[in-house]
């Protein structure tokens, strides 16, 4: 009996959380932590606008997630998944801020080096909030019970099952633990 290796799955929300929903991946990974127990095989990283220093993280990964907010025409709130060749392929704006390094550029590089991820997916949502200030607006707040639906979906279907801590047990029934 042969067994495969088991591959690395990691989770990256980005977002500057100074401008409110702009933060959403961060909030996302940030809830994820707290309230499930993480399999040794499941990376989640706070990447915030870390740019190209979030090069290490992903090429520690043979799958990856990736959590942001996206600058398409939809109605705010409408969560948007990609594969990383939809995006290359499209016109799907891939950064919110100018200054910041886009995924993409630093997929390139990690391919350069050898050590791209077999797979990349973006779970996205379209932003209402952009203003100065630290709390996702109520819509993108509740939309974090949908993302987080979408990855323990995505995880469940590559053999890995999310775990509700002990003290988040009773509220990951029907939504995510806050």
């Amino acid at each position: 009996m042969s067994t495969q290796p088991e591959q690395t799955i990691g989770i990256l929300g980005i977002g500057n959380i100074l401008l409110n929903d702009e933060g959403f991946g961060v909030h996302c990974v940030q809830q994820l932590e707290a309230a499930y127990q993480t399999p040794e095989q499941l990376l989640i990283f706070d990447g915030g606008t870390a740019g190209i220093l979030l090069a290490p993280f992903i090429e520690e990964c043979d799958q990856l997630i990736v959590i942001d907010v996206v600058n398409l025409d939809d109605e705010p709130g409408a969560v948007h998944c990609f594969t990383d060749r939809e995006v290359r392929a499209g016109e799907i704006q891939t950064r919110m801020s100018p200054h910041q390094i886009g995924m993409l550029e630093i997929l390139d590089i990690c391919r350069i080096r050898g050590k791209v991820p077999e797979k990349v997916e973006f779970i996205t949502v379209v932003p209402q909030d952009l203003e100065t200030g630290m709390e996702l607006s109520p819509l993108l707040q509740d939309r974090l019970r949908t993302v987080i639906g979408m990855v323990r979906e995505r995880l469940s279907r590559a053999g890995l099952q999310l775990r509700p801590k002990p003290e988040h047990a009773d509220s990951s029934q029907g939504h995510a633990a806050a």
